[in-house]
């Protein structure tokens, strides 16, 4: 364990707004889809509130006037979008140098997203991923945050205990789970989320681009 970072041994992102460059396009899809099964528009504000949940969580939410018959079209109709946009989406400058930084003082680095296993894995499997994370965990397979099944798993997988690990997010989705699971936190502010809500979610830091994030960790993580 002398090879273990100082601090924390389990490190966790979210995907989207976090490390994927995606909330705009995401707020669109939604928007659309709604659109599509004659629901009530949502506006962007209300749209990127969703992001981190669950895929059909977040529809239901950012769609409460479309009855419940209708999910599984408001969910096709957000894929077909999504699908329409896909590689429009890249990852935010500077994460790769982040990620090959944090592997090389020995970290583990998982996901924990509200995404599906077969999206995350589609993106997972590219050439400049390939091997980058120790651990995932998405919404379908485990529950949608805040719930803290998803770090709960982790944890048990690396046998971390929760003050060892660290939750980096951009949404309060992502704090309030490491809150319910007794993780310390840090926010972005670059994604989904204004930053002024998360301070009542105790993170230990609010990181306002990837380079400040970077900086960040490799002096306190």
């Amino acid at each position: 364990m002398s090879s273990r970072p100082r601090q924390y041994d389990l490190i966790a992102f979210d995907w989207d707004g976090t490390l994927f460059d995606s909330t705009a396009i995401i707020t669109r899809c939604i928007q659309n889809a709604v659109r599509d099964v004659g629901g009530t528009v949502p506006g962007d504000k209300e749209a990127a509130y969703v992001i981190g949940m669950g895929l059909m969580q977040a529809l239901a939410h950012a769609a409460p006037d479309v009855p419940a018959d209708k999910y599984p079209l408001l969910g096709e109709r957000y894929r077909f979008h999504y699908m329409a946009h896909q590689n429009d989406l890249s990852l935010f400058t500077g994460v790769l140098e982040l990620l090959a930084d944090l592997k090389q003082r020995h970290h583990w680095l998982a996901v924990a997203t509200g995404k599906s296993r077969r999206g995350l894995d589609e993106v997972l499997h590219t050439v400049q991923l390939k091997g980058v994370f120790n651990g995932s965990r998405t919404a379908d397979e485990t529950a949608g945050k805040p719930h803290p099944r998803m770090l709960q798993e982790l944890m048990r997988e690396f046998g971390v205990e929760p003050e060892r690990t660290l939750m980096i997010g951009d949404t309060t989705h992502d704090l309030q789970m490491a809150l319910n699971a007794g993780c310390p936190s840090v926010g972005v502010s670059y994604g989904a989320h204004e930053p002024e809500a998360f301070h009542a979610l105790q993170p230990l830091h609010v990181a306002h681009s990837v380079r400040e994030l970077h900086d960040w960790l490799l002096h306190n993580a």
